[in-house]
């Protein structure tokens, strides 16, 4: 840093380093700085120095070195009270309440020095004439501390009573403070109406909504208002997670993650911040830190999880249980320090019930990416009474008949569980079977092998039926494997077989629907191996008559035994696949839906769900989304807790496509929430999880959620790949990110994004999407003070509207240029080039247009080019008038030329919009009173009278409904009273 060689060089210095980060980095330039402020001998720089150095300190960890130059200030002002101007005089009284709270924030520092502070600001404030109003709220800080709960009550009610003056908290502030006590008093509604107007942006500050956001967060879940504890999670976060000094606020939102299933993404919090671990300038705030960590790594300890590697404090390796155990030392060591300071154990109580809490929601998606520490464990199979011993068995082997033969959805497990407990057991040959038969379900490459053993254990139990049906079953996977003709041979002879045996009543119907369904699914097979073979019809064919013997056998035969009714629905769902192959769609979605009734109405709707899938595809192919959107629901009913992760967060997603597809953004995106979630669930965060992610982003940012819906494309952006999603996810993905950027004033970052999208998308046959794109980074880039930039990406969107002859939008970035270039170093000169460009452009597109709507278009173009021409001289004249110090007075003539320059430019434009007849209205008076306001300003109050008065004409009759009307008419009455008052 070089030599600050005067006081405004130092001013301007202070205000870069305001600007920076907080930080260390921060802290030790403003202590650089204020050993150049003493080197001016100028008593003022030091002060304001000081003042400089005070704030950097509070808003950093490092807030135990505030008091230092707090003391010094103090001082100065004690012995040279004139040395301060009234700002830092005000600055000097306002800090007084950082020093005590910062005092009480410090367990080093006794109480009764913390006592004697507030005295001493109690007498400063009341010699400088101040209300009590920042004592009172700085004494109930210091009860509600210790846990003087009546002491904090009466001073709480005598802050409320005390009148509001500069000294003051800002409205959020005092909201929040306010708010904290109602929650930590057990009145959580009433905190958050307190909080209603910082949480809805009626008042903010440098730290608000911030921390109001993080402390709402328990008694929202408390108060089962999850999706608005979800909303202010990601909201918050995101404005808390470049602060340094909010460590405390960060603490929330990682108690957050714990106490709502969300313990992954409390990890990632934690790796976010490795500092957080072990800053000692801020104790109270490292307490709290310390103590959901705590939380979190038991909470990790208690799910099976002890020993997964987490985050933690620098030098060393952690695993959950010992990170625990540290955090937990940590935390009670400095309650204690507290407690010892205050005489109470109210500060260790807090701690310690804040360590012991149990989770408020058991699951609360919160729609952002999150890759689980470990794997979750897989859910016991069912196990019934005891399993030891014969009668344990018996128990167990009763349970897997009753599921089995009711097809429940976890039959196999209890098969699998059977087979567990019956490992060294002596069992009946039929026993055995049904066993082997099971677990030949269950897939692997030996089934086949298992089927052929459970088929000979069959027969020795004297049940040639069911053995045939096991072999047919191991057929059918063999056609699995592509040995489809191998198949075909063996299910044939055991097709014979079977209907043999039926006929002779040797076997049930059960047994001999089991081989021909078999014999039907292998021919199935069959038949899509060669779709447009020259056999395809015969092979289509075979297949049908094979399904249609199933329904014959079957159909109407269920009764009490759900397999047969389940045959006859999978039947006709294999009827509405041939349909669909021979391209009669309408015949395959209704007979996809007749399989979906029948399954529901034998009481398996779980088997429904594929088919009601299908039901939906067909819909959509035909544009019936009503439909679609049906089915699609009704496989989620139908399917419930027995549909795979992985299909849960299919189903959702399509839903949330269909409805977003309608326009209902809420529901759409409540839809996409659950799809990231079950997606993350199945394992699938970087392919299914990021899709999901990104229509949650983009519904999100329908409902004008900003910052929840930046903070979810962020996430989805780490796993979206062009090669895996597609570059048109991706580049929507940045798009979408940079609107929601531009909205939160994040200008930069937003043009980052949009330029990383349009170098996508310049690589596009269809170059719309590029230039919108590079015109949007324009906007951007501009908005972020990058006028060069900007420049160049207005030039090169400018190019490409030229080249996709869209004169509009060409003409609006010569507009945008020629306004960039009165702010940067072409000055006057270059915008005015700029601006008879566009003017030129449009005249000429104009002349060229022979469509009706294409001239209206342009001729609309042209008046606001027009307009926009006359404001940019009008700025120019008004910044070198006001520069040259001539207060209004148009004397110069350079700066009256520039003025009488922009009227004949607005007169252009009442013109042109005046030919627009009643559509041009507005634009033509608005155009008349900017002119107005000319003629004013060149010292001729009757010409802009005149213009007013035109404008009051014009709206004479017209109702007060449109907002615009209003507000032309009262501008015209201003610039009316202005000219009588200057005439």
């Amino acid at each position: 840093m070089g030599e600050i060689a005067d006081f405004d060089a130092l001013r301007r210095a202070l205000a870069e380093n305001s600007e920076q980060p907080e930080g260390p980095a921060r802290n030790a330039r403003a202590e650089l700085l204020l050993a150049e402020a003493e080197r001016l001998e100028v008593p003022l720089a030091v002060i304001e120095a000081l003042g400089h150095q005070l704030k950097v300190y509070n808003y950093s960890s490092e807030k135990d070195k505030m008091f230092v130059p707090f003391a010094r200030l103090l001082r100065m002002w004690d012995e040279r009270p004139e040395d301060f101007d009234a700002y830092e005089a005000h600055s000097l009284h306002w800090v007084f309440k950082w020093m005590s709270a910062g005092m009480l924030d410090q367990p080093h520092v006794p109480l009764a020095s913390v006592e004697k502070w507030l005295g001493e600001m109690e007498h400063r404030y009341r010699l400088a004439g101040h209300s009590e109003r920042a004592v009172r709220s700085a004494e109930f800080s210091v009860a509600a501390h210790v846990g003087d709960l009546a002491r904090a009550e009466r001073a709480y009610t005598a802050w409320l009573a005390a009148d509001r003056d500069a000294m003051a908290d800002c409205h959020a502030c005092e909201l929040h403070g306010q708010g904290v006590w109602q929650a930590e008093s057990g009145r959580d509604a009433e905190a958050l109406g307190l909080w209603r107007p910082v949480l809805e942006g009626e008042y903010s500050c440098a730290h608000e909504p911030h921390t109001v956001l993080a402390s709402s967060l328990k008694p929202l879940l408390r108060l089962g208002r999850v999706e608005e504890a979800r909303a202010n999670h990601l909201r918050g976060f995101r404005l808390v997670r470049p602060m340094e000094s909010m460590r405390g606020a960060y603490a929330d939102h990682v108690e957050f993650c714990a106490l709502t299933g969300n313990e992954a993404r409390g990890l990632e919090l934690l790796a976010e911040r490795p500092a957080y671990f072990t800053d000692t300038g801020h104790p109270r705030s490292r307490l709290d830190f310390m103590a959901v960590v705590a939380l979190l790594a038991d909470r990790l300890a208690e799910l099976g999880l002890g020993a997964q590697r987490v985050p933690g404090p620098a030098g060393r390796t952690w695993t959950a249980r010992e990170l625990a155990v540290h955090a937990r030392a940590e935390a009670t060591e400095l309650a204690e320090r507290f407690d010892s300071r205050n005489g109470t154990s109210y500060v260790g109580d807090r701690a310690r019930a804040r360590m012991a809490q149990r989770p408020l929601v058991e699951r609360l998606p919160l729609g952002v990416r999150t890759v689980h520490p470990a794997p979750a464990p897989e859910a016991a199979a069912p196990a019934p009474g005891n399993a030891d011993g014969p009668a344990g068995l018996s128990v167990l082997l009763a349970e897997a008949r009753r599921m089995s033969d009711t097809l429940r959805p976890h039959a196999l497990r209890a098969w699998a569980a059977v087979a567990d407990a019956a490992r060294d057991a002596e069992l009946e040959p039929r026993d055995r079977a049904e066993i082997a038969d099971h677990e030949a379900m269950a897939g692997g490459p030996e089934a086949v092998e298992l089927f052929e053993r459970a088929a000979a254990l069959y027969a020795e139990a004297g049940d040639p039926g069911e053995a045939l049906a096991a072999r047919a079953r191991g057929a059918y996977v063999r056609a699995l494997h592509g040995e489809v003709d191998a198949a075909l041979a063996v299910v044939a002879g055991l097709y014979d077989e079977v209907l043999a045996l039926y006929a002779d009543g040797a076997t049930g119907v059960r047994q001999t629907a089991a081989v021909v369904m078999s014999r039907a699914r292998i021919l199935m097979r069959r038949m899509h191996e060669d779709p447009a073979g020259p056999d395809a019809g015969t092979a289509l064919a075979a297949a049908e008559r094979a399904v249609r013997e199933v329904l014959a056998l079957v159909d109407g035969r269920g009764g009490d035994e759900v397999r047969l009714a389940a045959r006859a629905a999978e039947a006709r769902a294999m009827l509405a696949e041939l349909a669909g192959h021979a391209g009669d769609a309408g015949r395959a979605a209704e007979l996809f839906q007749r399989a979906v009734e029948a399954y529901v109405a034998a009481g398996l709707p779980w088997f429904a769900v594929e088919y009601e899938v299908q039901v939906a595809a067909l819909a959509h192919q035909a544009g019936d989304m009503a439909g679609a959107e049906r089915a699609l629901r009704g496989a989620l009913e139908h399917g419930g807790p027995y549909v795979e992760p992985v299909g849960r967060a299919q189903l959702h997603l399509q839903l949330a496509e269909v409805i977003g597809g309608r326009g209902e953004a809420v529901e759409a995106a409540e839809h996409a929430l659950e799809a990231a979630h079950w997606a993350d669930e199945a394992g699938e965060s970087g392919t299914l999880g990021a899709w999901a992610r990104q229509q949650l982003g983009g519904f999100l940012l329908r409902q004008g959620r900003y910052a929840e819906a930046a903070e979810v494309l962020e996430s989805a952006l780490v796993d979206l790949d062009p090669g895996t999603h597609g570059d048109g996810v991706v580049v929507q993905a940045r798009w979408w990110l940079g609107d929601c950027l531009g909205e939160l004033g994040e200008h930069r970052e937003a043009a980052e994004h949009r330029l990383r999208a349009a170098d996508i998308a310049r690589h596009w046959p269809e170059q719309q999407d590029h230039a919108t794109l590079a015109h949007l980074a324009a906007e951007s880039l501009g908005s972020a003070g990058l006028l060069d930039e900007a420049d160049e990406a207005y030039t090169r969107a400018g190019e490409l509207w030229r080249a996709l002859d869209n004169p509009y939008f060409l003409v609006r970035s010569l507009r945008a240029r020629g306004w960039l270039a009165l702010r940067g170093a072409s000055g006057a000169e270059g915008a005015r080039e700029l601006m008879a460009e566009a003017v030129r452009e449009c005249e000429e597109a104009l002349a060229a247009a022979a469509d009706p709507v294409a001239r209206e278009q342009l001729t609309d173009e042209l008046g606001h080019t027009h307009r926009q021409f006359g404001d940019l001289l009008a700025r120019w004249a008004a910044e070198r008038a006001e520069g040259e110090a001539a207060e209004g007075d148009v004397g110069d003539d350079e700066v009256r030329a520039a003025l009488e320059a922009a009227l004949a430019r607005t007169e252009e434009a009442v013109v042109v919009f005046g030919t627009l007849g009643a559509g041009g209205l507005h634009g033509r008076t608005g155009a008349e009173l900017a002119a107005g306001r000319l003629e004013a300003d060149l010292g001729r109050p009757d010409a802009a009278a005149a213009r007013a008065r035109g404008v009051l004409a014009a709206y004479e009759g017209a109702g007060d409904e449109d907002g615009t009307v209003l507000a032309r008419r009262a501008e015209a009455d201003r610039i009316l009273r202005a000219a009588r008052a200057g005439a």
